[in-house]
């Protein structure tokens, strides 16, 4: 049996700079840290000559090809593994709430099938065909921050350059910087979800109309890990985010509705310096930066949602048991 831990993540800033149609012209830039929550796969080898596999439903195949889960079917095929197996898979918070939770569970089916087989696989290799199984082969319109997030864990610059190659530079920081960015932090659950698909899939087509607003929220990525490394001054932090979040709402593309948005100017007037609506937009989890003694205002003004306590991970996807 084997399972693997792979964090879930948080993204401040130059999301939309990850996608080719951006990239490819100029160099794309995202400032992201993954997060203590997590999709855990488990696998373990099966009697029955079949291939079961657990998540919100159940399937049962006779061969990879008849797999309906794509992902699963997908990192099978990358990994070639074709044996009787048992694939479950749990995740900490729900798909579709802006955390990158498809990427995040690649990520960790690609990991635990190569520790199955008994490889140890490098974290860009993780990333890499990630990145390949939902963008090439599946063609699902999104970039490939998440995969590299996912794989490397930490908060980390990554630059995605115009040849497709990418560079994961964590951002040095010690951990009083984190644990005051943590301190500030609050997580609400909007109790929507949506499909990242199709918000990129519109953002994609639109990038060359926007490219002027794209290339500010990749400059914003390098301002605020500058403000990190200069030791986190909170209210900069937290003004940055909401500039940022101003300039993605801008590019429409479903990103946002007039829900978030008065849940937002709410908890700006309620003491939230800034923030933003993680993931493609449209719903999910809406990221505060405010004083700690100004949450419990803002969320009583928001009707005591659903908080996600925020705690950042330094590792990347992992096997955490191996039995044989």
């Amino acid at each position: 049996m084997i399972i693997s831990q792979t964090p879930f993540r948080v993204s401040f800033a130059g999301g939309g700079t990850d996608l080719a149609a951006f990239y490819t012209q100029e160099y794309g830039a995202v400032l992201s840290i993954a997060l203590k929550r997590h999709m855990y796969v488990t696998i373990h080898s099966r009697f029955e000559n079949n291939i079961r596999i657990s998540y919100s439903k159940t399937e049962i195949a006779n061969s990879t090809i008849e797999i309906k889960h794509d992902l699963v079917r997908e990192s099978m095929h990358m990994t070639n593994t074709d044996a009787p197996l048992e694939i479950t898979t749990i995740a900490d918070v729900p798909a579709g709430t802006g955390l990158g939770s498809s990427s995040t569970l690649t990520v960790g089916l690609l990991n635990a099938l190569y520790a199955y087989k008994g490889l140890v696989s490098s974290r860009s290799k993780l990333a890499e065909q990630s990145s390949e199984i939902e963008i090439d082969r599946l063609g699902h319109p999104i970039g490939k921050q998440d995969q590299y997030a996912a794989a490397y864990g930490g908060m980390n610059y990554i630059r995605f350059n115009p040849n497709h190659t990418v560079e994961v530079q964590p951002v040095p920081c010690g951990i009083d910087i984190l644990q005051k960015i943590e301190r500030y932090s609050l997580m609400v659950y909007t109790g929507q979800q949506r499909s990242a698909d199709e918000i990129l899939a519109k953002q994609k087509k639109g990038t060359t109309d926007k490219f002027s607003i794209l290339r500010n929220m990749r400059d914003m990525a390098d301002e605020l890990r500058n403000i990190i490394v200069a030791g986190a001054d909170l209210n900069e932090f937290g003004n940055l985010l909401h500039e940022g979040w101003l300039l993605k709402r801008s590019l429409g593309f479903g990103i946002t509705n007039p829900f978030v948005n008065e849940w937002y100017d709410a908890a700006r007037k309620a003491g939230a310096i800034g923030g933003k609506l993680l993931g493609a937009g449209g719903g999910g989890f809406l990221y505060l930066i405010a004083p700690p003694e100004k949450h419990m205002a803002i969320l009583e003004t928001l009707g005591n949602p659903q908080i996600l306590p925020v705690e950042f991970d330094s590792l990347g996807s992992r096997i955490v048991f191996v039995r044989d």
